[in-house]
């Protein structure tokens, strides 16, 4: 008898989690504490609540987070069909409608025959065969039980998120449909892009250094993740670096100049309806006063309405290598395995790669049978390594996103522009090894599923 596993935590992590074992004969009990608990970040019931932007990064496998969606595609990942299916218009990146996205998640959950969905908080560990995938924002009594399951102090960064303003506040006479090198999904291009000349830039710079932020605690030192930093702090760094961040305008050729502007803000479709559009890149802790003063000036912008202002928030995640096995569970407590951003990856996909691993491993756990780990030289091996190599004695932890680093480098010299095309083959040749002993525990589904599934 394979007893029920229980999932915690609704979001990325934990549904591909709870879809994985479900898929693999294995009953799943999912605990979600929305609706009756709802942090700061979330808005809706729904699953797999999307709380900060809407893009899952790009699509392009020379890119490392595009090879890492192919990888989960090819493991039938819930989190990338539902992306797939409610996308929309981001040049070379998977972008989605995330209410419908999330709509889309929980509807497959809801309706398949081996997961139960239970909504309330958790207070004590489970006894039983237990993933917990609680996220960054994990709190209250579950929040005590996880230190003191560890043993020691809870680890945290500062994530902040970016603003979105109305399609129709948008000024067209100001701004420009163009994707970076054409790379759109059709001739006009994805993004609408705000252009800003040599003075408005510099004056932009200098109102985010003199702007009013919210800053936390006395007692809380900021440690932000540096693949997603408020872009005052970018700021702080040097008048140039956001030209060369979030506000660069290689590729983007403004047609009323047919030049390069000097600085230019992107802004993405959030919604398939084409009716609000996410400041790509402007997570900021700027006071909200403050957000709505600094980015009006902003040619394009001098009339928007604001739907949502960017805030900052603390993130919570544990020491993986010192805590966790290779197979993402608890060195003291095997029978509790750890998933999504709690463990130090960063970003969606990344949260989905860990809910995936974290299934994987459990249900040939669970079936009888050992699965080996995924090649180093892969998306999932890399981020799998990240979590779970001992680190060295002083070395520190902290949150990534995935990223061709975390894979071996190639041997010989080899020319820079073909480095991540060859990377990338490299990876999807050992993937394609070790695919079969991943899918190998799946299970016929009922035809009814199949046709929730399509």
């Amino acid at each position: 008898m394979i007893p029920v596993v229980t999932v915690v935590g609704g979001g990325l992590a934990g549904c591909e989690a709870a879809w994985q074992l479900a898929q693999r004969g294995i009953s799943v009990e999912l605990v979600d504490m929305k609706p009756q608990s709802m942090s700061p970040a979330h808005q809706t019931p729904l699953l797999c609540e999307l709380v900060c932007s809407n893009s899952f990064r790009s699509n392009e496998v020379t890119v490392a987070a595009g090879l890492l969606k192919r990888e989960l595609r090819g493991l039938d990942s819930l989190v990338v069909s539902a992306a797939d299916k409610h996308r929309v218009p981001a040049g070379s990146a998977l972008a989605v409608d995330r209410f419908e996205f999330g709509r889309e998640v929980t509807k497959r959950l809801a309706l398949h025959p081996r997961v139960k969905i239970r909504r309330g908080a958790v207070s004590q560990l489970p006894t039983g065969p237990t993933i917990i995938a609680t996220g960054p924002l994990t709190h209250g009594a579950l929040a005590a039980q996880v230190r003191d399951l560890f043993g020691g102090p809870k680890l945290y960064f500062y994530d902040a998120i970016a603003p979105i303003v109305a399609a129709d506040s948008i000024d067209p006479n100001e701004s420009f449909q163009s994707s970076r090198w054409g790379k759109g999904t059709d001739d006009i291009g994805d993004y609408i892009n705000c252009p800003l000349n040599r003075e408005q830039y510099e004056e932009f710079v200098a109102d985010l250094l003199a702007a009013r932020k919210v800053t936390p605690h006395a007692f809380e030192k900021p440690k932000y993740f540096e693949g997603c930093l408020p872009i005052e702090v970018m700021a702080e760094r040097g008048l140039e670096v956001l030209r060369y961040g979030p506000m660069r305008p290689v590729g983007l050729t403004d047609p009323k100049t047919d030049r390069w502007p000097h600085a230019v803000l992107q802004l993405r479709c959030e919604n398939q309806f084409a009716t609000a559009y996410n400041l790509v890149g402007f997570q900021t802790r700027l006071a909200y006063p403050e957000q709505k003063r600094i980015f009006s000036k902003i040619p394009a912008l001098a009339n928007a309405e604001f739907l949502r202002f960017g805030s900052i928030h603390r993130n919570t995640y544990i020491d993986s290598p010192s805590v966790l096995g290779p197979e993402l569970e608890v060195k003291t407590r095997p029978h509790i395995r750890f998933a999504g951003l709690l463990t130090g990856v960063e970003g969606y996909i990344e949260s989905c790669g860990s809910g995936m691993l974290s299934a994987l491993f459990l249900a040939h756990d669970l079936l009888g049978e050992e699965l080996p780990k995924p090649p180093l030289t892969t998306a999932l091996g890399g981020l799998l390594h990240h979590v779970s190599r001992p680190r060295e004695e002083g070395e520190s932890f902290s949150p990534t996103n995935v990223n061709f680093g975390l894979m071996p480098p190639l041997p010989g010299r080899v020319k820079k522009r073909e480095k991540k095309a060859l990377l990338a083959e490299r990876g999807a040749n050992d993937f394609a090894s070790w695919l079969p002993l991943a899918r190998a525990k799946l299970v016929d589904t009922s035809p009814g599923l199949s046709k929730i599934a399509s």
